[in-house]
């Protein structure tokens, strides 16, 4: 087996699906990196930019009760971005997705949260019943990223909220610098998937699930001209410095891990991509950090040798997991069994966005005035492609 090749700068290898390095051994999630960051410079420059965003979001929503929604779900990114909201003098609705999973710290955090900040909040309850059938049909698929569904649904969740209150933006507490770019093949899911999984692997359809199809989100992008801003990326984010301040100042309290304040989630994350499929996210979330200067690339590469949670701890949420989803353990062993799939095996928008990603870059520059790092990873495997088939021609 040829030896894996990692980054000379992050700690990204070669096992990283779509990774390429340059000549100085740099990888391309480096070269990603770098394009995100001068698109979102931070600073002077980052704080003008913020600025000049604030004053948009207040003035499309004057006269309505919130001018803009935040999804929570009690972790880390999505209480500081609720508090820094308010520090900008925003008036937010906060938003929950609540999908059966949440540990007791996560709604702990939330109503703590919300009424030091005086914060108004809707939730969304899915039924369980028909929740549960999803996550077990995406289990059978067996696609890497399992909590898929949650994902789609709470960025479905927060566009219906937006149209229904007339908000036409969502504040998004990712930021590049602290959680990098996962590949397409980690993590990737869209509405198409997601109907087609469920008919061909679920027992009920669609109901109280809800889901986002391309009609829909052109409805909601063009029509309704709603859009996504992600205000960390304008500001020097720091994690450790953002709980310290949410601890101090919202009562907030850490519940151990990346991810972690979902009990799925943390499976997911902790026990079925490192078993399954050999995936390790942290190495994504890890090389942000090391690009970043929060973690040194030793540091990266040490923690990477030891397990994101304690054996202990994954065998109570495997058990708590399984009996919550009402598998026996005959049918979570053959899931386990199961041979792994791509999400390239469903039928899913993603070739479409494949095929236009510079058409759609050039459509959606009106409504978003930066680029999606979707979009430019596309663009960056697409070069990559042209110049490999050129090399091939030459020889």
């Amino acid at each position: 087996m040829a030896q894996r090749q990692t980054c000379t700068r992050c700690v990204t290898h070669s096992g990283v699906p779509g990774v390429w390095f340059d000549d100085a051994g740099v990888c391309s999630y480096c070269h990603l990196h770098d394009r995100l960051e001068a698109q979102w410079p931070i600073g002077d420059e980052g704080r003008r930019l913020l600025e000049a965003e604030v004053e948009r979001i207040q003035r499309q929503g004057r006269g309505k009760d919130y001018d803009c929604i935040v999804g929570v779900s009690g972790g880390t990114d999505s209480t500081y971005l609720l508090y820094l909201a308010r520090q900008l003098g925003l008036r937010p609705l906060a938003v929950h997705f609540d999908n059966g999973w949440n540990s007791e710290t996560a709604v702990s955090n939330i109503k703590q949260a919300l009424n030091v900040l005086d914060t108004d909040l809707q939730t969304y309850v899915v039924d369980w019943d028909e929740f549960k059938d999803v996550l077990i049909a995406y289990l059978k698929a067996s696609l890497p990223w399992a909590d898929a569904p949650t994902d789609l649904a709470i960025d479905a969740t927060l566009y219906r909220v937006a149209a229904a209150e007339g908000v036409r933006t969502i504040l998004n507490g990712s930021s590049f610098r602290t959680e990098g770019k996962m590949p397409a093949e980690w993590t990737y899911t869209d509405g198409r998937m997601a109907r087609t999984i469920q008919r061909r692997l679920g027992t009920v359809p669609f109901r109280s699930y809800p889901n986002l199809t391309l009609a829909q989100f052109a409805r909601y992008t063009f029509l309704k001209r709603i859009h996504t801003l992600r205000p960390l990326n304008f500001i020097d984010y720091h994690k450790d410095q953002a709980r310290e301040v949410i601890e101090r100042e919202l009562g907030w309290r850490y519940y151990g891990g990346h991810h972690h304040e979902s009990i799925y989630t943390r499976f997911v994350y902790c026990y079925l991509l490192p078993v399954k499929f050999g995936v390790d996210k942290r190495i994504v979330t890890h090389s942000a950090l090391v690009r970043s200067g929060e973690m040194t690339r030793q540091a990266a590469l040490d923690d990477l040798e030891r397990p994101a949670l304690p054996p202990d701890r994954v065998a109570e949420d495997v058990a708590y997991v399984r009996g919550k989803l009402g598998l026996s353990q005959d049918a979570f062993d053959a899931i386990l069994a199961a041979p792994a799939r791509s999400f390239r095996d469903y039928p899913s928008y993603y070739p479409l966005f494949e095929k236009l990603a510079g058409v759609m870059h050039r459509v959606l520059r009106p409504i978003l005035p930066w680029t999606p790092p979707f979009l430019i990873e596309l663009e960056q495997r697409k070069a990559a492609a042209r110049a490999a088939a050129a090399q091939t021609e030459g020889r």
